[in-house]
């Protein structure tokens, strides 16, 4: 049984909120730590969501949700957020240069014995560790989206951090009852943003090419027996999550290809407030996205074939 019962997450977005409200249902006591009080308040809200998510599909009950909420705290204020933290889970945007400076903020504050973990989902912890002030408590525990349903945690060392450390860390995940996933040496994209970021990147770029529709691309997906299509992922992933990894990785190889994505998800998304199930739109509006209906795998009437025909034919003109 690991030590670590009190958790600290900074970052109080998408994952980061699901991390906090999953560790406190299953019995740690957490401090959810924002920049703002809006991100705390945005926090809050997608608690009492999450609180519905886990009645319906765990069964959770009224004493199983009293006590989650018990075990919550939210702030506002960093050395408050982490002054009895025995792990500390970074969730802050996937961008370098923000995990860096959160890392060098929190050194001066934290306890001798607090354990640092990153959620990060495409990055080292080699790229931070320096930046931590204790490589050797340092590592990264990455969760997926959708914590409660998609329960594996992936664990990843870099070369100074602590048998000691790894040991703690993998068996809080399994405490909260993560599969952990050992990573045998440090990869960008862990085992399944190796394979994820690749797919969903391809799949972006047909929409963005105007080669295929979102919901065309899905079923072709789900058609082969998936539950989820890659523009479901994305909207559930967040559209600020996916826009940064593209336009960092795109702007790291030189990728063209992935900054035109960076670039649609941007002005057709993040610039009209448009983030994904974390707003209720995104590729799909939310609670009743048109993947979960009924018909979106049917065979269609015959007489759409001309309309089909007319989005083929080469002297359409592309909408977009």
């Amino acid at each position: 049984m690991s030590s670590l019962k009190r958790l600290t997450v900074l970052g109080p977005g998408v994952l980061g909120s699901q991390i906090a409200w999953h560790s406190a249902f299953k019995g740690k006591t957490v401090t959810v730590y924002g920049i703002t009080q809006d991100t705390v308040d945005r926090c809050r809200t997608a608690h009492e969501q999450y609180a519905a998510v886990y009645r319906s599909e765990l069964g959770a009950g009224d004493v199983d949700i009293s006590a989650t909420r018990q075990r919550l705290a939210y702030s506002t204020d960093l050395a408050a957020a982490v002054a009895e933290a025995d792990l500390v889970i970074e969730a802050v945007p996937e961008i370098p240069g923000v995990k860096t400076a959160v890392f060098e903020e929190m050194a001066k504050l934290l306890p001798p014995h607090t354990l640092v973990a990153t959620n990060s989902s495409t990055l080292l912890p080699s790229d931070f560790a320096s930046a931590t002030g204790r490589p050797d408590k340092f590592c990264a525990l990455h969760f997926a989206n959708m914590i409660w349903a998609m329960n594996y945690a992936e664990v990843m060392a870099h070369p100074l951090t602590s048998r000691e450390t790894l040991t703690e860390v993998t068996e809080f995940a399994v405490e909260i009852g993560m599969v952990p996933i050992a990573l045998r040496k440090e990869q960008n994209g862990y085992v399944a943003n190796s394979w994820v970021v690749p797919m969903l990147s391809a799949a972006q770029t047909l929409v963005t090419n105007g080669i295929a529709t979102p919901e065309d691309v899905d079923r072709t997906y789900l058609l082969t027996g998936g539950k989820v299509g890659p523009f479901g992922m994305i909207d559930m992933i967040g559209m600020k999550t996916c826009h940064n990894v593209l336009s960092y990785w795109g702007s790291v190889s030189g990728d063209a290809q992935m900054n035109a994505n960076a670039e649609y998800i941007k002005t057709r998304f993040l610039d009209r407030g448009l983030l994904g199930l974390q707003t209720g739109r995104g590729y799909y509006e939310y609670p009743d996205p048109a993947f979960e209906r009924p018909d979106f795998l049917a065979v269609p009437d015959i007489a759409v074939v001309p309309d089909l025909v007319t989005l083929m034919s080469p002297e359409t003109e592309d909408p977009a």
